[in-house]
């Protein structure tokens, strides 16, 4: 009797001892639990609590009901949220290499982007890293187009219109078109459009489609400008607790999550264009006299972002362009 009541402490304290062993992560996320960048972080956080048996527990918390999208980074870096997901560009104003990949007609194509992203990762990881955070995975947007409540032929068209800016490069665009950049993030989009503080955008036809832009504009061009990423990150700290299987664990789950998203955001590309259109936008490629605008405009804030990027950022376009 004696022994069985030994040995069925050292299983309750066992057990007790794995329950306060286990962690529990939150995961804000900026856009509706519906987009595909939530869903995959969702199926993330849920393959990593299922790997390690409750050992690491992430909770995700989309459309900004944890922190709002401007607030991720800041709460991830300081370690009130150990983990979470912010576009990449939205950055910027933390280093230049945030921007590389919302610099307009750099990479146009899912092919090219995700050599930009390689070129753009050791660097990138480096940044992060004086930061107090650790890059785990990043997916990307589809190809940027524009959004606009009247037809648009040329950058002259798009002259004093309300336009919403998410980073410094598209408040940059919007100068360069001669338009008035509001910032504005995902979440609130909708309200935005409605109440005529945001007339126009660039985005892609995955965030019209989620906030049903149709019910407020009615035209997007498919300029196919730039594919910005969003990334998840995840608190140094809080990744220097875990022990090493699970953090290889994470990582091995981090790269399922990256090469998932990247292939849903191709596959969902051309479906979310159909979907606008069958809402009642008008959908259609940008005249030439728009294009060669949008072309010249990206040659200049290319040359303007290699002026604050100096020699590391030329470092990172020759590694691109060599690939």
């Amino acid at each position: 009797m004696r022994k069985f009541l030994i040995a069925a402490i050292g299983v309750m304290l066992s057990f007790s001892a794995g329950v306060a062993n286990a962690e529990k992560w939150d995961m804000p996320l900026a856009y509706s639990a519906t987009n595909y960048h939530s869903e995959n972080a969702s199926a993330f956080a849920e393959a990593v609590t299922s790997a390690t048996e409750g050992a690491l527990e992430i909770v995700t918390h989309p459309s900004g009901s944890l922190y709002k999208g401007g607030e991720i980074f800041r709460a991830v870096r300081t370690g009130q949220a150990q983990i979470g997901e912010r576009l990449i560009s939205a950055l910027g104003n933390e280093d230049p290499i945030f921007e590389i990949d919302a610099l307009p007609f750099l990479a146009t194509g899912f092919e090219d982007a995700r050599k930009l992203y390689e070129a753009s990762k050791p660097l990138m990881r480096e940044v992060l890293a004086s930061r107090g955070v650790m890059l785990l995975y990043a997916v990307p947007w589809p190809p940027q187009g524009l959004y606009n409540k009247s037809p648009v032929n040329s950058a002259a068209d798009m002259k004093n219109v309300k336009f919403r800016a998410y980073n410094a490069a598209t408040a940059r665009l919007a100068e360069l078109m001669g338009a008035i950049p509001t910032k504005i993030e995902a979440a609130e989009l909708s309200q935005a459009f409605a109440t005529g503080v945001a007339e126009s955008m660039v985005s892609s036809g995955s965030t019209g489609y989620d906030r049903k832009l149709w019910e407020y504009v009615s035209h997007w061009y498919d300029v196919q400008a730039w594919l910005p990423k969003n990334m998840v990150i995840v608190n140094s700290e809080s990744w220097a607790s875990l022990d090493s299987a699970t953090q290889q664990t994470v990582l091995e789950t981090a790269a399922a999550a990256e090469a998932n998203g990247w292939a849903k955001a191709e596959e969902l590309s051309n479906w979310y264009k159909e979907q606008l259109a069958a809402n009642g936008m008008s959908v259609s490629p940008p005249s030439d006299e728009l294009r060669a605008d949008f072309q010249k405009i990206g040659d200049v804030m290319t040359s303007e972002w290699l002026e604050r990027a100096g020699e590391q950022g030329q470092a990172v376009i020759d590694a691109y362009k060599a690939m």
